[in-house]
């Protein structure tokens, strides 16, 4: 029995991203989207249950400042707390969690979208994702981009306009392009 290009997307092997499935999936997140961003800042609550409608977790006091985007919604898990500034964007085609109390600046990019290096498979239409954990009271700066399979440890710190590669350790802090931990 073969796997669904959704199966295949969730278990981390490369799919086709343009499966009517997932197509139908986008689109649906797509129109969640236009009523979440439009959803004025006026009511935090509102905004929390729409939230919900979408995402597999959300933690008491999550808030996330339009504009947002995302890919399905589904794979995003907030704990209590989170904060993700104007502008952020996650590619969640497998699971990304933001642990309690995190504050994500504006114009994150959480990107668990991946693509092959080989050209040849790319052509073919195929990609993959690897999951981001992001551990509870980080803090990332604006305009920081979380690459593929990361995972950030509690209380870190994500320099500004970073771009981080590898993982980050519980307590450290992260800075530059590509981002290197700072004693």
């Amino acid at each position: 029995m073969s796997l669904s290009e959704r199966a295949k997307m969730l278990a981390g092997q490369l799919y086709n991203g343009a499966d009517p499935e997932l197509l139908a999936e986008v689109a649906a997140t797509a129109a969640w989207l236009a009523r979440y961003n439009a959803a004025g800042v006026e009511s935090p609550a509102a905004r929390l249950a729409l939230l919900r409608e979408r995402f597999a977790a959300v933690g008491e006091g999550a808030t996330i400042r339009p504009p947002f985007h995302c890919d399905y919604g589904w794979n995003i898990r907030l704990g209590a707390g989170v904060f993700l500034n104007f502008n952020c964007v996650i590619l969640d085609v497998v699971p990304v969690e933001i642990g309690d109390r995190t504050l994500i600046g504006p114009g994150v990019q959480i990107l668990a979208a991946d693509h092959p290096r080989d050209a040849a498979t790319r052509a073919a239409g195929l990609e993959s994702g690897r999951p981001i954990r992001i551990g509870a009271d980080v803090w990332i700066g604006g305009g920081a981009l979380i690459l593929p399979g990361v995972t950030i440890g509690d209380g870190a710190i994500i320099g500004a306009g970073a771009v981080v590669t590898r993982d980050v350790p519980a307590g450290a802090t992260a800075v530059g392009n590509p981002a290197r931990l700072r004693g």
